[in-house]
């Protein structure tokens, strides 16, 4: 894109409309560090990129994206050790309080119940993966495995994580 401006780059409609989502559903959602990062950089009159990259930018560290990243390392450290297989064994060491395992990437500091954004967000999700040709890579399916277990199993539903 960047190396033969004079190519016209048309926009993948599905990745256009992903974009649009994910930006709406992370900008109109209370005021948090990468929604005040944005909003600050654009009241000194930067252009939106400039703006939207601080916001990004933000998100780097545990205390606001570590969630992303830390859900993230937990799906690799259980491909790793066998995948969807071992999904099980991973369960009963997120039970076992003195393991130190925890379940990444369910629950939320603001959300004590579902949080009304996730559907829409992996409806957004599976039609990327669907148009990327990646719906069937293995950690996502051990994503979407990992996440059908926690949504039915007792231990997980009493304690609100979804």
């Amino acid at each position: 894109m960047f190396g033969t401006p004079c190519e016209e780059y048309k926009v993948n409609p599905v990745l256009e409309r992903a974009l649009d989502r994910i930006f709406i559903l992370h900008a109109d959602h209370e005021q948090n560090a990468s929604t005040s990062t944005v909003r600050l950089c654009g009241s000194s009159g930067t252009n939106p990129f400039a703006a939207i990259a601080a916001g990004v930018a933000c998100l780097w560290g545990p205390a606001h994206g570590g969630a992303n990243e830390a859900a993230l390392n937990m799906l690799h450290d259980i491909q790793a050790q066998g995948g969807v297989e071992k999904i099980g064994e991973f369960i009963k060491q997120v039970k076992d309080k003195n393991s130190g395992v925890k379940l990444m990437g369910f629950g939320h500091r603001v959300y004590k119940n579902y949080d009304p954004r996730a559907k829409l967000m992996q409806e957004t999700c599976n039609e990327v993966l669907a148009e990327l040709g990646l719906g069937k890579d293995p950690l996502f399916a051990l994503a979407k495995e990992l996440e059908k277990i926690a949504l039915e199993d007792d231990y997980f539903v009493q304690r609100k994580l979804y």
